[in-house]
């Protein structure tokens, strides 16, 4: 099984709905690392920013899931807009990942826009792609899709929502981790 994986930043300070707050960074790690356990998948595919990502690529790590990255534009540059620029301690876990990347699959950085608005659009559809790209290097026809996520979709603008309609699209199983309880 390989998994791809999107979803929730944690919620900005003084966020007006809340979709993952900080206080549930330890409940929504303890499902990704029971649902990485109980379905032993060979590889994650995700991005790398604060919130579902990184707690996905950290369990990942724990475990000896081989971990693929994929980012939309340079390190650093991504390290501040989508890393540390919520609450938590986000950076130093961001940047041991990346170091630990370089000796597995590596960190796939693509030369996208900032400000474009369709970048994280076409991020969801490369880790989609880059997920069955290691489903057939190792023979594996079985491809899940994680959402970690509120469980409600923002509408047109919701890149986790995106992600799960493309995934959706394209056979891939779903599973959703829910950050809230009351979901």
């Amino acid at each position: 099984m390989i998994i791809a994986l999107a979803g929730r930043r944690i919620d900005a300070q003084g966020a007006k709905a809340i979709r993952f707050p900080l206080s549930k960074v330890d409940e929504v790690k303890e499902k990704l690392k029971a649902l990485f356990i109980s379905t032993k998948p060979k590889a994650l595919v995700c991005s790398a920013a604060c919130g579902a990502d990184l707690l996905a690529l950290q369990v990942a790590g724990e475990l000896g899931i081989q971990r693929s990255i994929v980012i939309p534009f340079d390190q650093q540059l991504f390290k501040a807009t989508s890393v540390t620029d919520r609450p938590g301690d986000w950076g130093q876990l961001y940047d041991t990942i990346c170091d630990a990347a370089v000796t597995e699959d590596g960190i796939e950085v693509l030369n996208y826009p900032q400000n474009d608005d369709e970048t994280y659009r076409r991020i969801n559809i490369d880790i989609l792609e880059k997920a069955k790209a290691l489903a057939n290097k190792y023979g594996s026809h079985d491809l899940t899709a994680v959402i970690v996520w509120d469980g409600k979709s923002r509408e047109e603008g919701d890149i986790t929502g995106h992600f799960r309609k493309e995934a959706s699209t394209r056979d891939f199983t779903i599973h959703e981790v829910i950050t809230l309880n009351n979901q």
